[in-house]
Order: C-alpha cells, then sequence, then structure tokens
C-alpha cells in the first residue's frame, strides 16, 4: 500500500457522501492530527488519484477546495504543500526573524530593493519626522523555510545605521548593535486584497485576502525609528494578543 493511501484511507464508492468530498474530510482530519505536517509536500495528483483509484478531475476538485480553505498551497513548478501557519503574538515586540526562529522555522529574505533618500512631506505630516531627514528604505520578501510569509516595507532614520547595508537579515540585530532597537511599538491590523504584484510575490491570487500589518517603533525618549508596513498572507498567518482584564 502506498505511503500516502496509509495516512488517508481508501474512499468508498458506495457512500452518499461524493468522492471528492470524501477525500478533502480524510486530508483535513489528516492535517489537524499532524498525519500531514507543514509544508508537506502531498503526491501529484495523478499518482493520488491512481492510489485512491478515483479520476484526477476528483482529487483536483477536492485539493482546489482545501487550497480556498487555506490548508494547502500551491507552488508554481513544486506541487501541492500542506500550508504552513503561523501566530503573530501582538503583545511582544519582536522581529520577523526572531519569530519564525522561535517557532522552529528558518528565515530568510529577499531583498527587493534598498534605497536612501529624504523623507517626503506626507511622511513629515503622518510620521513627525524632521523635513530633510535621510531615511533608509527597505523593501523585501521575508520566508519561513522556503514559503513566502510576507511582504515588507520599511522605512528607518538614517541616524539609528552605520549604512544602509547594516541590515543583512534581521533589521532588529542591526538597530540592537547601533542602540537603537525599538523599546515599544504602535501597531495597526487591517484586512486587503493582493494586487497582481503582492499575489505574484507571496504565491497568492489576485484579490485573495490578505493582512496589512502597520508598525511604528519608538525609543525610550520617543524618537521613531522604524516605519514598517507587512502584508501577509491570510492563510499563513493568525495573529493573536493576550488580554487582561
Amino acid at each position: 500500500m502506498a505511503p500516502f493511501l496509509k495516512i488517508i484511507g481508501p474512499l468508498d464508492d458506495t457512500d452518499r457522501e461524493p468522492l471528492y468530498k470524501q477525500l478533502q474530510r480524510k486530508l483535513r482530519t489528516a492535517i489537524d492530527e499532524n498525519a500531514l505536517a507543514p509544508d508537506e509536500l502531498l503526491p501529484a495528483e495523478r499518482d493520488m488519484a491512481a492510489d485512491l483509484t478515483v479520476s484526477r478531475i476528483t482529487v483536483r476538485k477536492a485539493l482546489e477546495g482545501l487550497v480556498t480553505e487555506g490548508l494547502l498551497r500551491r507552488r508554481q513548478g513544486a506541487g501541492t504543500f500542506v500550508a504552513t501557519r503561523v501566530e503573530k503574538n501582538f503583545s511582544q515586540l519582536t522581529s520577523f526573524s526572531e519569530e519564525m526562529a522561535a517557532r522552529g522555522l528558518q528565515p530568510h529574505s529577499q531583498w527587493i530593493e534598498k534605497t536612501v533618500s529624504e523623507v517626503t512631506s506626507d511622511e513629515v505630516m503622518s510620521y513627525g519626522l524632521s523635513p530633510g531627514m535621510k531615511v533608509f528604505r527597505f523593501h523585501r520578501l521575508r520566508f519561513a523555510d522556503n514559503s513566502p510569509m510576507s511582504l515588507e516595507y520599511t522605512i528607518v532614520p538614517a541616524f539609528c545605521l552605520p549604512s544602509i547595508d547594516a541590515v543583512e537579515s534581521s533589521l532588529y540585530e542591526a538597530l540592537a548593535k547601533t542602540g537603537y532597537r525599538p523599546v515599544r511599538a504602535l501597531q495597526r491590523l487591517r484586512a486587503i486584497l493582493f494586487n497582481a504584484e503582492q499575489a505574484k510575490l507571496l504565491e497568492a491570487n489576485e484579490n485573495d485576502a490578505g493582512l496589512l500589518v502597520e508598525r511604528r517603533g519608538f525609543l525610550k525618549d520617543g524618537r521613531i525609528v522604524e516605519i514598517a508596513c507587512s502584508y501577509y498572507r491570510g492563510d499563513t498567518y493568525d495573529f493573536v494578543a493576550e488580554l487582561n482584564g
């Protein structure tokens, strides 16, 4: 018996429940019970269909439904994987790299753009920055293991870092070395729909639901040292916060 069939078990063609629904139910159970682990690659559709003695159309319909639910993810040219979900704790001020490492995931970044410029008039008004201030702008795609997790745009006042190349992987690590790591932050979370460019980078579909987290990080003296906008896939992140009465 194929390893996948041992996990899922056979489908029952005498059951009144459609075969694709049976397969979806069995896959959900396997994912919930961790018999199929996060980021695990599923067999190819043709192999799955052969193991279960059903048509590829049945398999495809079952998988498409679970992709829509966010339980599975398709990676172009690689196949279908069990989705990885990460909990982001809003009550702790941590970097993306620290969050991923704490969950046993390997963080890395793909740099899209690094630039040095002056603040715009809108940024002066919105964030209380000084006119003419030089800032570093970082635009990158953040990964956990091999899965794209967020698309990040960050502005940091240039006085916080010796150079724009001081940030190799973790911004907070670089800021800690210079004594400018933020000690508090204000964060706002809202739902968005991905545009075509964002969807392509995050391996999602245009108009898929996503989450935008806007963060402003401050020093003890109240100076702002981080302005970040991070776009997260809605099917990879859960945001949690501990509330005390």
